[in-house]
């Protein structure tokens, strides 16, 4: 499978997940702003995994940008993120639907812990791909911000069993804190073109 493929079945995947999650915003009965009411914590809960489906399809395509080449070790990394991710709409109505209770809440955050291992997984396998030399590794750095992700839905799960809306806390400040742009593969990817163009100019 090529790339462009690869990201177009990723991007087709997503696409479907945030339709799932809509699907759980059921139309009130009653013609009042009081009607909606009892749908605040679902769609609470929407906001919040759409933000998180969103950060991952942002960094998903900006990986496979950079890549040069994915090999079988991507594809099934790639799979493997896909089916943490195919697990958020049902986690996320059922966080909404009981109010953020513990067990449905820690749950989440086991869904979130899922997710963002195996995005670490398939950043490993890309970069492993890539031949000698490549900036993306460069670019990437020792990924602070991933590491503290893990570690708070790590320490959110607990959590949930003491008090929920602390591990609330923690899922939206993870989640503010990626909303931050993260520029370093674009950065990376312009000084590699920027090398290659001084190069070339300098051997007429």
């Amino acid at each position: 499978m090529s790339k462009g493929r690869l990201e177009a079945f990723s991007d087709g995947v997503i696409a479907i997940l945030i339709t799932i999650m809509v699907l759980e915003l059921k139309v009130p009965h009653g013609d009042t702003l009081g009607a909606l009411r009892p749908l605040l914590p679902v769609a609470l809960t929407y906001v919040l995994s759409f933000v998180f489906v969103g950060i991952y399809w942002n960094n998903h395509h900006h990986l496979l940008h950079a890549a040069s080449r994915v090999t079988a070790s991507v594809l099934w990394a790639n799979l493997h993120l896909l089916f943490w991710l195919s697990l958020i709409p049902f986690v996320t109505g059922w966080m909404g639907e009981n109010h953020f209770a513990s067990v449905p809440t820690a749950i989440y955050g086991v869904v979130m812990l899922g997710s963002g291992v195996a995005f670490t997984i398939l950043l490993r396998a890309i970069l492993a791909a890539q031949p000698p030399g490549s900036r993306i590794a460069e670019a990437i750095g020792s990924d602070l911000k991933g590491k503290l992700s893990l570690v708070a839905y790590s320490v959110a799960i607990p959590l949930a069993f003491v008090n929920e809306w602390i591990s609330d806390a923690l899922y939206v400040t993870v989640a503010m804190m990626w909303l931050v742009p993260d520029r370093r593969i674009e950065r990376g990817l312009a000084q590699e073109a920027q090398r290659v163009d001084t190069r070339d100019h300098s051997h007429p």
